[in-house]
């Protein structure tokens, strides 16, 4: 099927084209062309994002009220915050761009049926090693027809606005100009275990171990923070189990009849076992340093494996911010005259 110029296939995209896919997409762009199983899909890039908002200020300006708001008045951001997301939500796209949007979904879709897909936020100031955006804009799994993708698009599009992306653009004063949303629409994959991986220790900032994070079902209930996950700490060169915690994983997110995800409550007989096999734990540490190769740095990844054909896939690689921006951060501030530090130093010598 020929390329909308709206519509970007993660085969041809990259990091290179993060102002055209947003962080996510162009992650997901990047694994693909790094050999990586992947789960196939398409991004809705900003410029459709950018074309639909300059028809909303043409008719009334919302972005100079944004900027205008004072970072610390809750209750003025939360009202224009509703308003914004309501004049989004509540907007009909245009007939070709819909029907370009529909076929490039069906497209994902199997001789069996339609296609099962998850409609994902991937904004231009997420996902990058300089901001941590994740989590701000809305993601929504099991989605089933092209009518509710559409509605999800203009959803995530709405999510830009919310309380909490507007909230953290005011305090670190980032021009909306520079703000644009691109929308990642990726086939689901019905996961028996799925969680995250960190290719350095989250806890320590260890550089020589893989901590590996999983629960039964999709990888939201790991995410959400819904079910304390099994963990393993593996050392990333030599495969050795440093940790095994086997946890107790009362619940599972599983897909919703209709669509959506529910929370299943898992049997006892099953609250205890591994998720993972040895084996598998070997084949995501391979995976990890593989994609951290490529990178160039450590990452975050979520990933799934598909029940029925075990197949490991990756949902998404992100840059680690919180260890490598304490290693970047200066040591101490510099003072105006470097005769103070010793004035202090030897002047606390009583």
């Amino acid at each position: 099927m020929a390329t909308r110029p709206c519509i970007h296939w993660f085969r041809d995209i990259g990091l290179a084209d993060r102002a055209q896919v947003g962080g996510k997409g162009g992650s997901l762009g990047e694994l693909v062309r790094a050999g990586v199983d992947v789960p196939p899909g398409f991004v809705v890039g900003t410029q459709a994002f950018e074309g639909f908002m300059a028809h909303l200020e043409s008719q009334a300006p919302f972005r100079a009220l944004v900027e205008r708001l004072p970072p610390d008045d809750l209750p003025a951001v939360s009202a224009l915050s509703s308003q914004l997301r309501a004049r989004i939500e509540g907007v009909d796209l245009a007939p070709a761009f819909a029907a370009d949007i529909q076929s490039a979904y069906a497209s994902l879709g199997d001789p069996a049926g339609g296609a099962v897909v998850a409609v994902r936020s991937s904004a231009t100031t997420e996902d990058s090693a300089a901001a941590s955006f994740a989590g701000l804009q809305d993601t929504y799994l099991w989605v089933t027809s092209a009518a509710d993708v559409l509605d999800k698009l203009r959803r995530c599009w709405g999510s830009l606005y919310s309380v909490e992306s507007l909230s953290y653009r005011l305090r670190h004063r980032m021009p909306e100009a520079g703000v644009a949303m691109a929308v990642v629409i990726q086939r689901m994959v019905d996961a028996r275990t799925a969680g995250v991986m960190f290719t350095r220790s989250p806890t320590t900032g260890d550089r020589s171990v893989i901590t590996i994070e999983a629960s039964w079902g999709l990888g939201s209930a790991v995410v959400g923070g819904e079910v304390t996950p099994d963990r393993w700490v593996v050392g990333k060169i030599t495969g050795e189990v440093q940790r095994r915690e086997i946890s107790g994983k009362t619940v599972e997110h599983v897909p919703a009849e209709g669509g959506g995800v529910l929370a299943r409550a898992v049997e006892p007989a099953r609250q205890f076992d591994a998720t993972l096999s040895d084996a598998e734990l070997q084949t995501l540490r391979a995976l990890g340093r593989r994609i951290e190769r490529h990178y160039g740095r450590p990452q975050d990844i979520e990933w799934a494996i598909e029940r029925g054909s075990e197949r490991v896939l990756l949902l998404q690689s992100r840059p680690e911010t919180v260890w490598s921006s304490k290693e970047t951060a200066p040591a101490a501030q510099p003072a105006e005259n470097p005769l103070h530090h010793l004035m202090s130093v030897f002047g606390g010598r009583q």
